[in-house]
C-alpha cells in the first residue's frame, strides 16, 4: 500500500526541505511537531478557499507553542501551475478579509512550480516543487525572527540554486515525490 498525500508531503519535507536544508528555518518547528499538515480534496477553487480559510482560523486559534505553521495539501484540483498561481490572489484576499495582512503570509509549492522568467528546465524550480499543490501558512512573527537569527538569509536562495543545479533530473524528481 502506498503512502497518502500527507505522508508523501511529510517525506518531502524531511528529505528535501530539511534533508537538503532548502529552508533552514523549517527544522525547529518540524522537530518540535509544530507544523500542521492538512488535506483538501476539494474539486474546485471555492472548496480550496473554504479549506484554506478553515486552516487560517485554526492556525490563529492555536498558540505558537503548539502550531507554528500549517500546510494545506490540495489533491482535488489545481494540478495546473498557472491556475494554482492565480489562486494565490484568493489566498491573500482571505488573509486581508480577516485583517491578517502582516500577521500571516502564504508561501506556495507545486509539482510544476516555475519562477517567472526562468527557463522551464531550470533545476532551481525544485526549491518550490512539492508532491502536490500546497499552500503554506506562515506566521510573520516567526519568519521575522528566523530571518533576524540567520547570519545571511539572502545566501540561502543562492546556495539552493547551486545545490539543485548540480543534481540530476532523476534525483530531483525522487526528492519532489508525489504522483509521476
Amino acid at each position: 500500500m502506498s503512502d497518502g498525500p500527507l505522508e508523501e508531503t511529510a517525506r518531502w519535507i524531511e528529505e528535501a526541505v530539511l534533508g537538503l536544508s532548502l529552508c533552514p528555518f523549517a527544522r525547529v518547528p518540524w522537530e518540535r511537531e509544530r507544523v500542521h499538515l492538512a488535506l483538501t480534496d476539494a474539486p474546485d477553487e471555492d472548496g480550496v478557499a473554504a479549506a484554506l480559510d478553515a486552516e487560517i482560523a485554526a492556525l490563529m486559534d492555536a498558540p505558537r507553542s503548539e502550531r507554528e505553521t500549517s500546510l494545506l495539501v490540495c489533491t482535488g484540483c489545481m494540478a495546473d501551475f498557472g491556475d494554482f498561481n492565480e489562486f494565490l490572489g484568493v489566498a491573500d484576499a482571505l488573509l486581508a478579509a480577516r485583517g491578517l495582512e502582516g500577521v500571516l503570509q502564504v508561501a506556495s509549492f507545486h509539482p510544476a512550480y516555475r519562477f517567472r522568467g526562468e527557463p522551464e528546465d531550470d533545476p532551481a524550480h525544485f526549491t518550490n516543487r512539492s508532491p502536490y499543490p500546497t499552500l503554506h501558512l506562515l506566521r510573520e512573527e516567526s519568519v521575522s525572527e528566523a530571518v533576524l537569527a540567520h547570519p545571511d538569509p539572502d545566501a540561502i536562495w543562492q546556495r539552493n540554486v547551486v545545490l539543485l543545479r548540480g543534481m540530476s533530473r532523476e534525483v530531483l524528481r525522487k526528492l519532489r515525490g508525489g504522483p509521476a
